[in-house]
């Protein structure tokens, strides 16, 4: 059924980014130059600002109370990871639509010419983004709902529970814990922050599965652009076993050339849009792994309590490895993309194109990688690590709590 609504959002323009983009639209990244839409968006980006520092007050009111400030703390990391998403793409949303500009026209530009090798993988990654794209939304949707009707969860595991609820003698539950200067416990204020932190939900959850998404698609299509580069070398001298001539030759040279070198220039522009988001969230990744971890092994957590726990951790998990696994992908694609030239027929060529073909060698050596900071890649190897980190961390916490 998700499929099919990705059908709908498929945009000639941009054959491999009509989903994700419109998605980044409706959630308010990718924005109108003017108009009152525009400042309708930032103001919805700023209240959502607004809101993460209630969450950081709440918790320094509740630092005493260990569950509820692990849970709270869950909460104010990942709005903050949502905050920085689309803050970041907001304020460098000039470059953002340089890099898809750049991605929808190249990509139309090689499907007009009918080469059935280029349209095989550009048809290949496309699908596979659409599959990604499907799963992640999928994902972050049941994560969404999973958080919101918790409380109610809560409400409904146990009778006795529910009596001490209904008699006052413990507050109802909240989605999450938020400082607000009004009794939010009970009545009025009670409702309102259940509809704040609903809305708040869906924000945030549209945000962190359009950035994502859309990021694994790029990502996609570097990985895609660099097999259809590989492929391209193998034929630079030879078109059905048959020699081309010197003057094609030199044209295809260039060509793969002028295309390797535009790869470098946008992956390079999308590492630093990148970096510092990725940096930020995994340094907080390994501390929201072990947040939840020590709530899941904490006594007296409610099944529901559990079973939230265990879905978040998978959704955060899920959304590491997304990141890795695909940048691994590419990293690896732009190692092994020069062996298309050694491929190729360039020993029945004269040592004019032979030169050539150094000098493209020498370029197409360069490597894609996309990193977080300066201190690390975004690699399966960074992905164990922070798996390793994030557990040292619960045993050590564990250990001083006994």
């Amino acid at each position: 059924m998700l499929k099919k609504y990705l059908a709908r959002l498929e945009d000639p323009n941009h054959p491999l980014l009509g989903p994700t983009l419109w998605g980044l639209q409706s959630w308010g990244m990718l924005q109108p130059n003017r108009g009152m839409s525009r400042i309708i968006y930032n103001l919805i980006h700023f209240a959502t600002f607004l809101f993460l520092v209630s969450l950081y007050v709440e918790l320094w009111f509740i630092r005493e109370n260990l569950e509820l400030a692990l849970k709270n703390l869950s909460y104010t990391i990942l709005t903050t990871v949502c905050v920085v998403k689309a803050g970041t793409f907001v304020v460098w949303q000039t470059y953002w639509q340089e890099i898809i500009q750049f991605v929808s026209t190249l990509e139309r530009s090689q499907l007009e010419k009918k080469d059935k090798t280029t349209c095989t993988i550009i048809a290949g990654y496309t699908k596979y983004s659409r599959n990604v794209t499907c799963f992640y939304w999928g994902l972050v949707t049941a994560t969404v709902f999973t958080v919101i009707l918790a409380p109610l969860g809560v409400f409904l595991s146990s009778s006795e529970q529910r009596e001490l609820i209904l008699n006052g003698t413990i507050p109802f539950p909240e989605i999450m814990s938020s400082w607000v200067p009004f009794d939010n416990t009970k009545g009025f204020g009670y409702w309102f922050q259940i509809v704040e932190h609903t809305l708040i939900c869906f924000y945030g959850g549209g945000i962190i599965a359009n950035y994502d998404a859309n990021t694994v698609a790029l990502m996609s299509f570097f990985c895609g652009q660099l097999e259809l580069l590989a492929a391209n070398s193998k034929k630079l001298f030879s078109e059905d076993s048959k020699l081309v001539s010197y003057s094609e030759a030199m044209e295809r040279i260039k060509q793969c050339h002028a295309q390797h070198l535009s790869l470098i220039k946008y992956s390079k522009i999308l590492n630093s849009l990148l970096s510092p988001v990725m940096f930020v969230y995994v340094v907080i990744c390994s501390l929201m792994i072990c947040a939840i971890a020590i709530l899941l092994t904490t006594e007296g957590t409610t099944t529901m309590q559990r079973m939230w726990g265990a879905e978040f951790l998978a959704a955060l998990i899920a959304q590491l490895f997304l990141y890795c696994w695909h940048s691994n992908e590419v990293y690896f694609m732009s190692e092994r993309v020069d062996r298309g030239i050694y491929e190729s027929e360039w020993w029945r060529c004269g040592v004019d194109l032979r030169r050539c073909v150094v000098l493209l060698g020498g370029q197409l050596r360069k490597t894609i990688i996309f990193g977080a900071g300066p201190f690390t890649n975004l690699t399966i190897a960074t992905f164990v690590a922070i798996l390793k980190g994030s557990y040292s961390y619960y045993t050590l916490l564990s250990k001083n709590e006994d």
